[in-house]
């Protein structure tokens, strides 16, 4: 069986010599749970030549949520090899099978019925694949077999998810198609979106615990390596603009350094960004130590000026935002009370933004100080449930009693409340309160997963996309973030869409 798999070089030398006398079929996927529609897919594509190849996707590049793939590539490739109608097995490289067909060249390249009308594939990839096959001189090709689905199987008898939320997706899959689900980011494409907020930067310092000091009661670190990451609202851009094509954004770097350039390099190319210099101030970094063999972080050090914009500064932001503002179809303010948004430019937001949608921050910084009332509207709000006690300073009140309280302080109609493990309470002034449980099993690190939500749910809230179904897709891009160490990774429309289809079906 073992001799069945090889690596893709491996692989492409021994076709190299079959192909002078055999027909090549190829076949690949992810294979996640190897079943009956798996074993008559493969029967059959076996059918149109003599040699049959089955690559897989390897790990690193199955997006079909964080629990997935069920079983390892490696168990994935031994499981398909044990197949009497499989001739050879290798671990693909890259995301899609574009490149691994112009290393095998195949004669046949065989998918499943399910992408007979290509419409129906999300990652659009199958157009790429056939353009690659038939750059090699081969041909693409369907069987038609009993369909099953290894997600669905693994959703039925083997969910990692809670009672709780599998009741939840139970009754959302009723109401929601996946199709419907995309039209809604397909319209979200079309938005101008003005993101509005600091620009931090996370520096992540990774040590080795040599011990306690022998002259003080503290711990001893030896640094061992760093990086840095564009957060704050640099990373809440890269999201929108990964489903809004047209995404512009306003932010205050430092005077006192040069990270324009690494600023501008972090972000993604379609951003028009507009970055201002605030006065006798360093840009904002904020560094973690980490012990670096379970990734703990030990404690946190901030280089920054939390004093409000000078006058000449607070001129400049208010002109730009004048101008900005006019144009914009939705105004997403991350507020990290860093003393970049003062309440003459509040005002400017309440007044001027089409569709104004904000989250004020709690941090260390500045803890207390930073509250939603510091505005006076907003069409959608996000904020965590210790940000919602900070405003309405009453713990005995029921959550409930708070969001509406803040809802009609605000005249907001619409606002999603995260609760970490628990989920988050979302609310609808006209349809009431939805309960949207967490689909996370794993964290790596909580930095930036509540922006990430904030700003896709935000575009959705938008687009006025049912509020139930708003929270489930935050609480999802939530589960994605969490994965991620820093800001390593930003939330992409693809990924995204196949992870929901997922839990779906």
């Amino acid at each position: 069986m073992k001799s069945k798999i090889l690596s893709i070089q491996e692989l492409a030398q021994v076709l190299k010599e079959l192909k002078k006398t055999k027909k090549i079929v190829h076949c690949h996927g992810v294979f996640d749970l190897l079943h009956i529609g798996h074993i008559k897919h493969f029967e059959k594509a076996k059918k149109y030549g003599d040699i049959l190849v089955v690559s897989i996707t390897p790990d690193r590049y199955v997006n079909k949520g964080p629990s997935r793939p069920a079983f390892n590539e490696k168990l994935r490739s031994e499981a398909i090899a044990a197949l009497e109608a499989v001739d050879y097995v290798c671990i693909n490289e890259w995301p899609t099978g574009v490149e691994i067909i112009g290393l095998l060249r195949p004669d046949f390249y065989v998918k499943g019925a399910d992408y007979i009308r290509k419409e129906n594939d999300l990652t659009g990839k199958i157009t790429e694949e056939e353009e690659a096959v038939n750059s090699v001189g081969g041909k693409l090709v369907f069987t038609e077999t009993v369909s099953f689905s290894s997600s669905k199987l693994i959703n039925t008898y083997f969910s990692s998810y809670s009672d709780e939320a599998n009741g939840f997706i139970g009754k959302l899959k009723q109401k929601y198609s996946i199709s419907g689900i995309c039209g809604y980011f397909e319209e979200i494409k079309s938005v101008k979106a003005l993101v509005i907020g600091e620009a931090i930067i996370d520096e992540y310092v990774y040590c080795e615990a040599l011990g306690k000091s022998s002259k003080e009661p503290i711990i001893a670190v030896k640094q061992v390596s760093s990086e840095r990451f564009a957060g704050g609202i640099l990373s809440l851009a890269n999201n929108v603009s990964n489903f809004a094509d047209n995404a512009e954004l306003v932010t205050f770097a430092g005077d006192q350094d040069n990270m324009d350039e690494y600023i501008r390099k972090s972000l993604n190319p379609g951003i028009r960004a507009n970055i201002l210099k605030k006065s006798n101030s360093p840009t904002i970094v904020k560094k973690r130590y980490l012990e670096s063999y379970l990734l703990q972080k030990l404690f946190e050090v901030y280089e920054i000026n939390e004093k409000e914009l000078s006058e000449e500064d607070n001129d400049r932001f208010y002109s730009i935002l004048e101008e900005k503002l006019e144009t914009s179809d939705i105004v997403i303010v991350a507020d990290y009370g860093h003393g970049m948004i003062n309440d003459r430019i509040v005002r400017l937001l309440s007044k001027k933004a089409k569709f104004l949608s904000v989250n004020t921050q709690s941090n260390a910084g500045n803890r207390g100080f930073n509250t939603i009332s510091k505005y006076y509207r907003a069409d959608f709000l996000c904020l965590s449930y210790p940000e919602l006690l900070l405003e309405t300073r009453n713990r005995m009140t029921s959550i409930h009693d708070m969001i509406t309280y803040v809802s009609e302080k605000l005249n907001c109609g619409r606002m999603i409340i995260t609760r970490g493990y628990y989920g988050s309470i979302c609310y609808d002034k006209d349809s009431g309160f939805y309960e949207v449980p967490s689909f996370t099993n794993k964290v790596i690190d909580r930095v930036g997963a509540g922006d990430a939500l904030f700003s896709i749910s935000s575009l959705c809230a938008y687009k006025n996309m049912p509020m139930e179904l708003t929270g489930f897709i935050g609480n999802v891009v939530g589960a994605e973030a969490v994965l991620t160490l820093g800001h390593q990774k930003n939330i992409e429309t693809t990924p995204l869409i196949k992870h929901i289809e997922t839990i779906l079906k």
